[in-house]
């Protein structure tokens, strides 16, 4: 319903599992990581518990894509079985066949000589039971005695058992402590931290077709408050939100929308803060906005015919003028600020300004990300602050705040020193770092013009070719001489994962698709810069 307004694909907050919108934090990782390492280990059982929707489910698809070809697997979703149940179900997942009524003792016959078959083919058992919370105490044993096969060096049936937190209270069980004692590797799943939740809903967005940010940082903070990191429930208030959204014709996602959309979704009353001010505060509020432009270096307007802001070729560094102490009446200066951002709400006029510095145009119906697909290019879209900018050294549209923190629009076109030109609708003005800082949400977008034949990740098992472009380009951003590798070694992994930490990446020492977006933007020596004879790094 929604789709064609914010520029979408698809619908990107299903909550049906769809594979092409896998996201793995790190702590999804670290879980994956020690199931594999418990199924090398060639132990009987592996346990991974979490809360309903922490992505217990997601972390065990992904598993089974990543178990050798030479395995057989069983998955049981449903455990509220006996132990005559259960078994007959492995036997149907493992394609075994038995009689009619059969007997406990003619399932565990069956089961074993498929298991001894098997290894004599070298190949290896798996069985992964979701909800095992829900395994009876003699069943969990039933399954314990399956693992008493075995050979000199191995168990030839693997369990993974996946559930909620009361598995883990199930396993401690007197009756159960021989089971406990073969868990060769446990991992409890938590929750989405705020930042991660930030990835996570850009990740599914720009899945679903939708480049452009979406959803403001205090929106993202809203989604962290209501649904604890519960992906699940992420995406059921963002599938609101969209909605909400849609039905003002309002972008972007704000933190009211999403407390809206708690309401509904989670049946509760959300209280919202009081919009009124103290009135001690709103004096204070009208005296620091009566000062604030002098921040900004431009040419002295005449009080009575006010003009837009003209960039000049040297930042001018006037003294701080002092707040009015008895006059609350703003400035011509300060009633231009005003105008400016009152006339930078709407986010379409900032992205035309940047596609106009490519000397490009938005399209008609389509969104600007859309528009500059069309056109060679590629947005990027990131989390940082004044020094992330300087550093990438491109023009960017910022999401600002006034001093209301209602949301206005920007696009920084320019830098000097440390001010950066900052275009407001159809005035551009002079910032310094102070007042750029003060009203930054911490959201920019990028345009940039992406390479082709562009790997999705260069990592350890990467073609040499691959490897030695990484690090060339590592060598080349970091100013000093690249070596000759023959593989991924060490320095390079060391290397890599330093600048993925210095740009607020997962420093997972591959080089995925973020990764090299970042590395790109260095390397490319197409389009506006902020400062053309600036280094790159």
């Amino acid at each position: 319903m929604y789709k064609a307004f914010y520029g979408l694909s698809d619908n990107p907050f299903s909550i049906a599992p769809n594979p092409h919108y896998l996201f793995l934090s790190d702590r999804h990782r670290e879980a994956l990581a020690h199931l594999t390492y418990g199924l090398g280990e060639t132990g009987g059982f592996v346990l991974l518990t979490g809360e309903v929707g922490t992505g217990k489910t997601t972390v065990s698809r992904c598993l089974l894509n990543q178990l050798p070809e030479n395995t057989d697997t069983a998955f049981i979703l449903n455990p509220s079985l006996t132990e005559l149940e259960l078994l007959a179900t492995l036997c149907d997942e493992l394609s075994i066949t038995y009689g009619e009524s059969p007997s406990l003792k003619q399932l565990t016959d069956k089961i074993s000589q498929f298991l001894l078959a098997n290894h004599d083919k070298g190949r290896n058992t798996v069985l992964i039971i979701d909800e095992a919370q829900h395994l009876r105490a003699d069943v969990l044993e039933q399954l314990r005695l399956l693992t008493n096969l075995e050979t000199d060096t191995k168990k030839l049936l693997q369990v993974i058992l996946i559930g909620q937190p009361e598995l883990q209270q199930l396993l401690k069980r007197q009756e159960l402590r021989q089971l406990a004692q073969r868990i060769t590797a446990r991992y409890h799943l938590l929750p989405l931290t705020q930042e991660e939740i930030a990835l996570y809903v850009q990740h599914r967005l720009q899945v679903g077709g939708r480049h452009e940010p979406l959803f403001h940082r205090k929106a993202i903070k809203a989604l962290h408050k209501y649904s604890g990191g519960i992906p699940r429930l992420i995406n059921l208030l963002c599938e609101r939100a969209l909605m909400a959204g849609y039905a003002q014709s309002k972008v972007p996602i704000d933190a009211n929308m999403v407390s809206t959309a708690a309401s509904e979704v989670l049946g509760e009353e959300i209280k919202k803060p009081s919009r009124l001010l103290p009135i001690a505060a709103a004096i204070a509020v009208v005296s620091t906005f009566a000062g604030a432009f002098y921040l900004f270096n431009h040419n002295q307007l005449q009080a009575d015919t006010p003009k837009p802001l003209a960039a000049t070729s040297e930042p001018q560094q006037q003294p701080p003028a002092a707040a009015p102490t008895k006059s609350p009446s703003l400035s011509a200066n300060q009633q231009v600020l005003r105008s400016a951002i009152a006339q930078s709400r709407s986010i379409d006029t900032a992205y035309a300004s940047i596609l106009g510095l490519w000397g490009k145009a938005p399209y008609i119906g389509l969104t600007a990300c859309q528009s500059a697909q069309q056109q060679g290019l590629a947005c990027f879209q990131q989390q940082g602050n004044w020094n992330s900018i300087v550093r990438l050294n491109y023009p960017a549209v910022v999401y600002l705040q006034d001093d209301q923190q209602e949301p206005f629009y920007g696009t920084v076109v320019s830098r000097q020193g440390e001010q950066l030109l900052l275009q407001l609708s159809e005035q551009q003005l002079w910032v310094d770092r102070d007042w750029f800082n003060r009203h930054f949400s911490g959201t920019f977008e990028l345009l940039w013009q992406a390479p082709s034949n562009q790997p999705q990740e260069i990592g350890r098992s990467a073609p040499v070719s691959q490897i030695q472009w990484l690090e060339n380009a590592l060598a080349h951003i970091q100013d000093k001489s690249p070596r000759l590798v023959s593989y991924f070694d060490s320095e390079l992994e060391q290397q890599l994962k330093d600048f993925q930490r210095q740009h607020g990446l997962r420093a997972d020492a591959i080089a995925g698709s973020q990764t090299l977006v970042q590395l790109n933007l260095y390397l490319s020596n197409q389009g506006p810069r902020l400062q053309e004879s600036e280094g790159r790094y």
